[in-house]
Parts: C-alpha cells; sequence; structure tokens
C-alpha cells in the first residue's frame, strides 16, 4: 500500500508531500491543474523511462521518493528478501532525475538498476492508463492481460525456456541442412588440402624461428670474414684495440691522482678495456655458432617456399596456415559425419519440441481455467455498468503451428453488449464508451486487490449518468481491501471515495506551481459542486452534499 509520496523539482511542481490511506482516493481539480503529475512521478518511481525534460525549469535535479507497506503483499517481500533489500515491512523507492537526463534509483538506500525498480514496481502497483482501453483490441494485450489475472509467469517461462531451447537447435539443423552433404570429389579435395596442410604447416612461431635460421645460413659466408676481422682487430697481438687501450692505461696509472679530470679519463679506459675483452669473447663465441651449411639453406629455403606457396594458395600469412589447417580439418570432419551429425540434431529437435508442447498445453490448460473464472466476473460487472443482459466470452484455442515464446494460444475477447445479439470480437462491435467500461470491469475483475495498489488516470473518460454512479461503487468495492487511487472528473466517482484530494495550479508573476491538499468536509461539498459542472451556487452545493450524504448511506 501506497503511503506517502514526495516530489522535489518534478515537471511544474516546486514541493509537494501527500499522505495516503487504505481504500479509495479520488484526485480531482480543475483541467490543466496536473492531476495527473502524481501518477507520472509514481510510475517513474516504478521504473518508466525517464528523461530531462521531467526536471523543474530552474532546477538541477528532479526528487522522487514514495514509501509503501508491504504487510500484505507476499510477492514483494519475497522479490525484497531475494535481492537483499528487505527492512521490515516498509519499502522506500527514490529516485532522482539530473538536467542532464541521467537517472539514479534506490531502494531502502540501497543503489538499485531502474530494471529492478521496475521488477519491485510491479509487484507494489497496477496502474490503468486512461487510453489503456484502446489497446485491449490487440490480441496480444489480450493474451498478456489473461496471463497476468491468472499469475501464469511460471507456466510461461516454461513455455518460453523451451522454446528457446527448441529455436536453437532447430536453427543449427536449417544450417546444417542448408550445407547439404558435400559430393565424393569435394570431399576428396578437403582430404588432399589438409593432408598438404599437415605436411607443412608450422605454428607461427616456428614459422618466425625458420625464417631467422635461413637469414643466418644466406650470410653465413660475408658473416663469418666480417666476424674474424672484427676479431682481429680487438685482439692483435700488439695491435689490437684491447692491447692499445692496455698500454695507454700502463703509461697514465702512475699520474692518475693527481687531477680529479685525469682520473676520471682513467677510470673511462678501464671501462672501455673491460667492454673490448667481452666484445671479442662475445665475437668469439657467436662465430662458433656461425657455420657454412649450403645443404641445411636448401632445406630451409624450399621448406619456406613451400609454406609461400600454401599461404598463397589460401590467401592467408604464414602465420595463419596453422589455423586454415585446424578449421580445414574441423570442416572435413563434420562433412564426414554429416548423416550423424543430422540425425543426433534432429532427436534434439523434436525432444526439444516436446518438451515445449508439453509447456505449452499446461499453460493452455491454465488459460482456459483463468479465462472461464474471469470471463464469469467481468460479465457480472458489465451488468452494473449500462450493459445490462451483455455477456462476454474469453475464447483459448489452440493452434499448433510454429511454436512461439508464449505457447500456442490465440486468446479472444468476445462480447455481446446488448441482449439478443451474438458474441463477436471485442474490436469488432464494442463502442469506445462500452470499450471503455468493458476495460474497467476487466481491470477491476483482473486486479489483485488485497497485494498491491491500484491507480486509475481518468479511466472514466466518456462515463455518465447511472453508469458513472456504477463506475464509482465499483472502484469504492475494489478498494475495500486494499487500496485504489483514481484521476477522476467526476462528481459521481468522487463522492464515492474515502478520500478526496484536491490538485491546483498556483500561478505567480515568473513561475507556475502545483498543489494538492486533501479535502476536508466543507471543502469536499465545494469541489464536488464544481465538479457538477457550471457556477458553484447553494443549489449545486446542495446538490454535492446530498450526493455525499447518499454515498456514505449507501456503505453503511
Amino acid at each position: 500500500m501506497l503511503q506517502h509520496l514526495h516530489i522535489r523539482n518534478f515537471a511544474i511542481v516546486p514541493s509537494l508531500e501527500q499522505d495516503f490511506m487504505p481504500g479509495f482516493t479520488a484526485i480531482s481539480g480543475e483541467t490543466g491543474a496536473g492531476k495527473s503529475i502524481m501518477v507520472d512521478a509514481l510510475g517513474l518511481l516504478l521504473g518508466a523511462r525517464s528523461d530531462a525534460s521531467w526536471v523543474r525549469n530552474g532546477a538541477d535535479r528532479a526528487e522522487l521518493t514514495a514509501e509503501f507497506s508491504v504487510h500484505q503483499n507476499a510477492a514483494a517481500r519475497q522479490w525484497l528478501q531475494q535481492q537483499e533489500l528487505q527492512e521490515g515491512e516498509q519499502v522506500l523507492l527514490r529516485r532522482t532525475i539530473q538536467a542532464s537526463g541521467r537517472s539514479r534509483a534506490w531502494i531502502n538506500g540501497t543503489p538499485v538498476t531502474v530494471a529492478q525498480l521496475a521488477e519491485l514496481g510491479h509487484l507494489l502497483v497496477e496502474v490503468h492508463g486512461q487510453h489503456e482501453h484502446v489497446r485491449l483490441t490487440d490480441q496480444n494485450r489480450q493474451r498478456e492481460l489473461l496471463d497476468r489475472a491468472g499469475d501464469h509467469a511460471a507456466a510461461l517461462d516454461a513455455v518460453r525456456a523451451a522454446f528457446l531451447a527448441w529455436q536453437a537447435r532447430h536453427a543449427r539443423l536449417e544450417e546444417l541442412t542448408a550445407q547439404s552433404a558435400l559430393p565424393p570429389t569435394e570431399l576428396e579435395f578437403f582430404r588432399y588440402q589438409l593432408k598438404e596442410l599437415e605436411a607443412h604447416a608450422l605454428p607461427p612461431d616456428a614459422v618466425t624461428e625458420l625464417e631467422q635460421e635461413h637469414r643466418l645460413l644466406a650470410a653465413s659466408g660475408g658473416l663469418l670474414q666480417a666476424l674474424d676481422q672484427a676479431g682481429a682487430l680487438l685482439e692483435h697481438e700488439q695491435q689490437g684495440a684491447s692491447q692499445q687501450l692496455s698500454a695507454a692505461l700502463a703509461a697514465l696509472e702512475p699520474h692518475r691522482g693527481l687531477a680529479v679530470e685525469l682520473t676520471e679519463v682513467v677510470a673511462m679506459l678501464e671501462e672501455a678495456s673491460i667492454n673490448t675483452r667481452e666484445a671479442a669473447s662475445g665475437l668469439a663465441s657467436f662465430a662458433g655458432g656461425v657455420e657454412l651449411d649450403p645443404q641445411r639453406l636448401t632445406e630451409v629455403s624450399q621448406q619456406l617456399d613451400a609454406l609461400g606457396d600454401l599461404a598463397r594458395k589460401h590467401g592467408v600469412d604464414l602465420e595463419a596456415l596453422e589455423t586454415v589447417r585446424d578449421q580445414l580439418a574441423e570442416r572435413l570432419d563434420q562433412a564426414e559425419r554429416f548423416d550423424e551429425v543430422r540425425a543426433t540434431l534432429e532427436e534434439e529437435v523434436a525432444a526439444c519440441l516436446q518438451d515445449y508442447r508439453s509447456a505449452a498445453k499446461e499453460l493452455s490448460s491454465q488459460r482456459q481455467a483463468t479465462a472461464s473464472r474471469l470471463a464469469e466476473s467481468v460479465q457480472a460487472l458489465m451488468q452494473d455498468l449500462g450493459m445490462a443482459g451483455g455477456q462476454f466470452e474469453i475464447a483459448v484455442s489452440q493452434q499448433e503451428g510454429t511454436p512461439g515464446a508464449a505457447g500456442d494460444d490465440r486468446i479472444t475477447l468476445r462480447v455481446s453488449a446488448n441482449p439478443g445479439m451474438p458474441l463477436a470480437p471485442l474490436a469488432k462491435v464494442a463502442s469506445g464508451g462500452e470499450l471503455s467500461r468493458i476495460s474497467l470491469a476487466i481491470k477491476v475483475a483482473s486486479a489483485d486487490k488485497a497485494a498491491r495498489t491500484q491507480v486509475y488516470d481518468e479511466i472514466d473518460t466518456g462515463v455518465g449518468g447511472d453508469t458513472a454512479n456504477a463506475v464509482g461503487l465499483l472502484l469504492r468495492k475494489t478498494a475495500h481491501q486494499g487500496q485504489a487511487l483514481c484521476v477522476t472528473h467526476l462528481a459521481q466517482v468522487a463522492v464515492r471515495a474515502d478520500q478526496q484530494l484536491q490538485v491546483s495550479k498556483q500561478a505567480k508573476a515568473d513561475s507556475t506551481a502545483v498543489a494538492a491538499q486533501v479535502l476536508a468536509a466543507d471543502a469536499r461539498v465545494e469541489e464536488i459542486a464544481r465538479m457538477l459542472g457550471g457556477k458553484v451556487s447553494d443549489q449545486s452545493r446542495a446538490h454535492a452534499r446530498e450526493m455525499l450524504e447518499a454515498a456514505s448511506a449507501t456503505l453503511q
């Protein structure tokens, strides 16, 4: 149950706080006063899409907060426990919308995603919009309505899971069938290509090492000559660089301490002497590993040429030949086992289809039971909504064609609004006014009244007279064990409310604001008189007082 709503810098509302009580609350006000702003704010707190346009002009952000009691809402309590967000029997929802459009959300002080907000919101509140009856003619919407009324979520999940399993295997089978079995000549060609690749293809690291070896072998003659020459220059008996450095150090050693500059030079010569000897040793060691091997050079050249030919044939670099080999091996394996793989997939598709049909049958059985119960309730409510003698039926027909995520059923709402008229699809026979009233009857009959707050946003549009009285009484009965909020422009509906809020727009020189107040007895008489139409007078006040007294007497 909604207990408190706080709105700050939202649309044209600088600040609004409102407490709510159990039962039926009517929200009224002049046309254009902003009666639906509280519904809009509540929708955003329940996970609706947000944007920067909701932020009051000149503010840096809008802030919305709602407090709910989940004492009677077992589904909401269970969800909160699963998400580790439970804090007693109270739930605090908070959402901010920045002027940049960015939105943040919290549940009981813990940051959450908007998707989580929407999941919990669905368990806390059910909002019925003023144009929702138009969507009622859509068959997908009719199916969703029936599933929600019957709480078929578990059965729907089972159907959806079975459908996805079937869909994945069916798509794989179609892909395999499109490839078809390869002819023997093509299979033989694949085998030849694979054999050729297996004989020559190397891992990328091995290709790099082979190319390095080829470079050394190709340059070995000139390289050995250069190594010998460099070694002689470094280590000749008397003229080598190492010997020359040693002689220079011997000449300077007795004088190295005479000046700092000389000491530094001698140190540099010592380092150069050490480096020269190490370089000479390194050259000698490297030269020992270089050999003239024309035969090996020929072998490596031929191997690289063969790899190059293969790479050009397959249109890849040398390093990618191993990948080409593995892909070809997998393709050949599948081709050689085509019949076996297809048979296995066909068995899996058949098994998944059987699982799907079983789940769809269970869902259909639940839908038929719900359809019978819901249709009976709706038909009874129609009698009080100006359609005496009207009939209502929810037809559930199975169509075993291609599986679908929502099952095999076709759901059709059929109605006869007048006595003696045959039942026909809702979209074809109901007028706008009848459609609105039938929609209300369906909402009332299917609402989870004890658990969720029901919010009706001007659903009584196009209704008047005795039917308006019936709508008001129906909404009052709906809220008897729970809570219902209704934005209304009808006095006949408002007088049935346990609590009435008046929303008003207050214009100032440079801004416009919206305010709401709970109406006390005298103020409520004034508001009902205004809602009756025309100028408020003593006569309209008397009429309003009579309506309120009659409504109160009816409920006692």
